[in-house]
């Protein structure tokens, strides 16, 4: 009786706040369709591209077998309102993996791979500095237990797609589709929200891009300020060198088209992999011990070890487009799964990175574990080279998430058919590496643009939409103590995205703050 009482009274709050929203529902306008969702990743990608475009009804429904819907009737003494009902597929023969046409489907060790170079580039770097500010066995406990959450949330987000893709009955959805669909599946309030968390999702998704770009402005010219300095013997000023390769980074974002990056991409992911086993020799060429280092970080740094952790682990923008054109799109999940593998690999690797180069360099570790290393020599010179090349090349890939997002979503839709828009979309890409830009150039610090980004960013993304997600994809069909569960666990995920998202944000700001004061 008693969890009957809260449920009612959870299920009359809910409709409360529908009545209050639907006020201003009546004066809005849904979205129309406008074609399929679209990938803004090649497939040779590097990185964080990520999965863009329009919202729920933007996804095409496959023609096929007409099938039937159901009103299912929620639960309550309200069942026999209008506004007390959710529509639900009835047909469980349809499979959304058997119906997607994937032009060159990737197999599970291709997708395993490019899961891995999603999640191999500046994060993996900085992790000696985050375990700087956590200490190295509260940051190898931290690591592991941020993998495990990160990885569970990808679980929810992917069974999530796959529910409402069944529902209804469309082959694959990207990742605004999916939260504004299953905020449409969910009770009263949330539906109202509906028609706009796909462009909340998106300002996320466009912000995270353009702050990766902004981390990826300040690698190159700091290691590349780290060669002049060795070889020439000065101290040359970090933001010349930003400004030395501006119009580099111009010019690879006026690349329309991804296919002629990819040979460059592949290239880049070879320097990368090369640079991290050089980088592993200079960390255990010496014996690493832990004296002198910090067992348990300050309780006011760990913030930036969380962001950074963050922004480090998950490539949140890549799993929905991987799994979509998979071969074998059910082999992604499961236990032994792609996805599992790849993130115990990754989780792995972080620590292992994050653990020994503390205990190498201890608290003099800076943003990028190659700024510690040697400066004259040429080894060290040469790994620093081919990694600002490398992300080099990856700014323009992740950029052209940012690029097609602006683009594609805001601008072109206003400017109609006009004949000049090859002008505007070249002036759209310009500036937005100007942005980045100067935004580099105004806060030239790596390891708080990392801190920051991976909080402000990747709490909301990683963490609190999949179990908001979650929650109203399955609102209808728990009940008891399933439901009580459903609703506990994912209520403890958003509270958890909310403070680091709120903490995490405010603590790197103030060190920002500090550190331009000085």
């Amino acid at each position: 009786m008693t969890l009957k009482l809260v449920l009612d009274i959870c299920e009359r709050f809910f409709l409360f706040r529908f009545y209050v929203y639907s006020i201003l529902d009546t004066f809005q306008t849904r979205h129309k369709m406008q074609g399929t969702a679209r990938t803004a990743m090649s497939k040779n990608g590097h990185s964080n591209a990520g999965f863009v475009g329009d919202h729920a009804d933007s996804v095409q429904k496959p023609t096929g077998k007409s099938y039937s819907l159901e009103l299912a009737e929620k639960g309550g003494s309200h069942s026999n309102s209008s506004t007390n009902k959710a529509i639900v597929a009835k047909d469980p023969d349809y499979n959304p993996y058997q119906n997607r046409d994937v032009e060159h489907p990737t197999t599970n060790s291709e997708t395993l791979f490019h899961l891995l170079k999603g999640s191999l580039g500046t994060g993996i770097l900085a992790m000696p500095n985050a375990f700087r500010n956590s200490g190295y066995i509260t940051g190898s406990i931290g690591t592991i237990v941020i993998g495990f959450i990160c990885t569970y949330c990808i679980h929810q987000l992917v069974k999530a797609e796959y529910e409402l893709c069944r529902r209804k009955k469309i082959p694959s959805m990207n990742y605004p589709a999916v939260a504004e669909t299953a905020l449409g599946e969910g009770p009263g309030f949330f539906r109202a929200c509906a028609p706009y968390i796909g462009t909340v999702v998106n300002t996320f998704l466009l912000i995270y891009q353009l702050g990766t770009c902004c981390v990826y402005v300040v690698f190159v010219a700091s290691n590349i300020k780290a060669i002049v300095d060795a070889v020439g013997d000065t101290n040359v000023d970090v933001r010349l060198c930003m400004i030395i390769i501006l119009l580099p980074l111009i010019l690879i974002n006026w690349v329309r088209n991804l296919k002629y990056l990819a040979p460059f991409s592949t290239l880049a992911n070879a320097i990368t992999m090369v640079s991290f086993g050089i980088i592993c020799y200079y960390i255990f060429r010496e014996p690493v011990s832990t004296e002198g280092k910090d067992a348990f970080g300050k309780p006011e740094n760990f913030p930036l070890f969380f962001g950074t952790v963050l922004f480090a682990l998950e490539a949140i923008g890549v799993i929905l487009p991987l799994e979509n054109e998979m071969k074998t799109p059910q082999k992604f999940g499961g236990n032994c799964g792609v996805l599992n593998v790849s993130m115990i690999l990754i989780v792995f690797l972080y620590v292992g990175m994050g653990l020994f180069g503390y205990l190498n360099y201890g608290n003099s570790v800076l943003g990028s574990i190659t700024l510690n290393m040697p400066e004259h020599e040429l080894l060290s010179q040469c790994v620093k080279g081919m990694l600002a090349f490398a992300i080099y090349i990856t700014h323009g890939l992740a950029c052209y998430v940012a690029i097609d997002i602006t683009w594609n979503d805001y601008v072109a839709k206003r400017l109609g058919p006009q004949r000049n828009k090859l002008f505007w979309e070249y002036a759209v890409r310009t500036i937005l590496v100007l942005m980045t830009f100067l935004l580099a150039v105004a806060i030239p610090n790596l390891e708080l643009f990392i801190s920051l980004f991976g909080a402000l960013c990747l709490s909301a993304l990683g963490l609190a939409f999949p179990a908001l997600i979650q929650i109203c994809t399955h609102w209808y069909e728990t009940k008891g103590l399933r439901k009580v569960w459903l609703l506990l666990s994912n209520f403890v995920l958003i509270i958890v995205g909310i403070l680091g998202l709120v903490i995490g944000t405010y603590t790197s700001l103030r060190e920002i703050v500090l550190t331009f004061s000085e």
